[in-house]
């Protein structure tokens, strides 16, 4: 009896132990250092960017059909741009630098949910889905997107603090509507060939899949170059950190949620 008794224990011991696996976040392993939080309205500490500064430019790329997969992306369900406050902040101060020389931030993209990011990697893996190649990765097999980084299962606009942005001189025009099925141009072609952006030339258009956007590629000089440059001290002074394989992608510093990945919906 003693001997059923220890191992009736020991099976007790063990079922708890899988139910408290059992109970964790999709994706994460017990001792993991990253969680997904479960979707939900945004949590305290998020703010829409337009209560903190209305007068920087939104053009949310995701909600619309123009992006490297040609249709609108799961979970933006409006063009709102949603940052941490500190964030948030962070990039009105720069704001305000940038418009004392005529000029104004447009985001691209701020906050993106998990359930986006899923939505990328199933598209990536899709290898017939090539709608979009021809405008923005015209010089990369599909083949090589997650090999070469620019699809990941993870992404830190999640976490809420990184945005993808660009400089626009005042005032500033509208950029038209893309029309799905119009021609396309490659990205990382002559600003006047691309499709029209009313951002700086920047040397290509965003989320170019073009070792062409990384920030400091020795091609990219001139005006092109200068503007980068204009673009990331303006942002760093701000407490912005850029990712050199983007020209366009910063990350606020120190983020509030470094660990978390957000998946609510954009609304």
């Amino acid at each position: 009896m003693p001997r059923l008794a220890t191992a009736l224990r020991g099976l007790a011991v063990a079922a708890a132990a899988l139910m408290t696996v059992a109970t964790l976040p999709s994706g994460t392993a017990a001792g993991a250092a990253h969680k997904t939080a479960p979707p939900s309205a945004p949590p305290k500490g998020f703010v829409a960017l337009r209560e903190v500064d209305p007068t920087i430019i939104q053009e949310m790329r995701y909600v619309t059909p123009h992006n490297f997969m040609g249709v609108p992306v799961d979970g933006y369900r409006r063009p709102t741009c949603l940052l941490t406050r500190d964030a948030a902040r962070a990039l009105h101060r720069a704001q305000l630098s940038f418009l004392k020389r005529g000029l104004s931030l447009k985001v691209y993209d701020c906050y993106r949910p998990q359930r986006a990011v899923d939505h990328f990697v199933r598209w990536a893996k899709d290898l017939d889905d090539q709608r979009m190649k021809a405008e923005f990765y015209p010089r990369v097999d599909k083949t090589r997107l997650f090999d070469d980084g620019y699809i990941a299962a993870k992404s830190g606009h999640s976490r809420g603090s990184t945005l993808d942005v660009t400089l626009v001189r005042l005032p500033a025009v509208p950029t038209r509507p893309y029309v799905p099925g119009e021609p396309l141009a490659p990205c990382y072609g002559p600003q006047a060939g691309r499709f029209p952006d009313n951002s700086l030339d920047m040397g290509t258009g965003f989320d170019c899949f073009d070792t062409l956007a990384h920030t400091l590629d020795p091609r990219v000089h001139g005006r092109r170059l200068a503007h980068r440059l204009l673009l990331k001290k303006g942002l760093e002074r701000a407490g912005f950190v850029n990712l050199p394989e983007e020209w366009w992608h910063y990350t606020f510093k120190p983020e509030p949620f470094p660990d978390t990945y957000f998946d609510f919906p954009v609304q």
